[in-house]
């Protein structure tokens, strides 16, 4: 036994937590495992699971009565390419987009996610 804490990945509050997860998945190249009240996808590289909630509400970005919480970022070379990609397999382009080098999109469950060329492991590489 030990103290240590690891972190092991994020989780997200869905419909259909199978449904959301391969979704990502079908993005990411991912593998799902699950089931439809808690499921995750793993890149290799991070995992992000999914857990069914009754009267699931989506977030309204930027604001709104549902605000948002939080939001996952995707590390891309081609903001069109991927874009498209992401678009064929459900997500949605928002309306307001906050800068260049990113594109804000919505997973089918409503939740925002960005794809971006500017990499946050940047910020470790100092």
């Amino acid at each position: 036994m030990s103290d240590t804490i690891r972190f092991d990945g994020t989780t997200v509050n869905a419909p259909d937590a199978m449904a959301l997860a391969q979704f990502y998945a079908e993005i990411t190249g991912g593998i799902v495992r699950g089931s439809a009240h808690w499921a995750a996808v793993s890149t290799g590289a991070a995992i992000i699971a999914f857990q069914q909630v009754e009267d699931f509400e989506p977030p309204t970005w930027p604001g709104g009565s549902a605000p948002t919480q939080l939001h996952l970022d995707f590390f891309v070379d081609d903001l069109e390419a991927t874009g498209a990609r992401a678009t064929a397999a459900g997500a949605r382009l928002l309306e307001v987009q906050p800068n260049e080098h990113c594109r804000v999109y919505t997973d089918p469950a409503g939740h925002p996610f960005c794809l971006s060329t500017w990499e946050a492991r940047q910020l470790f590489e100092r």
